[in-house]
């Protein structure tokens, strides 16, 4: 089947293996009354079959902060940790880009905070980064505060950070 919205659809897994999120998050927004492709498509039974790519769907969202998307794929099953092709899963996706909606959304469904990035971080590893080197929102210091309210072990962080304010939040938490 050769139409533009199957061509449509085989872009997107292309994307999503590729970890091309910015170029998707279109793909992700819902207008108005009408669901999102993404939703579209899954509502369709077109990701049957990909379950890795549905994974990857997932983590797109939470790096976007499509937390509609995000929710309706954790209520199909999809694992909390997402995908991990591009080296990062969900959860540091979400702590990097400051998504404090999408990483409260996975902490409520349980995902795994201490599993290791491509750069051998955790998720709280992984904000106070962001928070630092990479600030995008004023989000990072509540995401922080949200990891270590959820169990993040603070062991997993190189202390001291070098930023008074992070390490501060840290040693409350038993950071040395």
């Amino acid at each position: 089947m050769n139409c533009p919205e199957n061509n449509s659809f085989l872009d997107a897994l292309e994307g999503l293996r590729k970890g091309d999120f910015s170029r998707l998050n279109s793909l992700f927004e819902s207008h108005s009354e009408v669901w999102s492709p993404i939703i579209q498509w899954v509502h369709e039974g077109r990701f049957q079959g990909h379950d890795q790519e549905l994974a990857e769907a997932l983590t797109c969202a939470c790096f976007n902060g499509q937390i509609e998307v995000a929710e309706y794929l954790l209520k199909l099953g999809v694992p909390p940790s997402g995908g991990a092709g591009t080296g990062l899963n969900a959860i540091h996706w979400a702590a990097n880009r400051g998504q404090l909606e999408a990483v409260q959304l996975l902490i409520r469904h349980k995902v795994p905070l201490e599993t290791r990035s491509m750069y051998d971080s955790t998720a709280l590893g992984t904000a106070v980064h962001a928070a630092i080197y990479e600030p995008r929102t004023p989000n990072h210091m509540t995401i922080i505060q949200e990891l270590l309210s959820a169990g993040a072990r603070t062991a997993e962080v190189g202390f001291p950070t070098g930023d008074e304010a992070i390490d501060k939040v840290l040693r409350a938490w038993g950071a040395p």
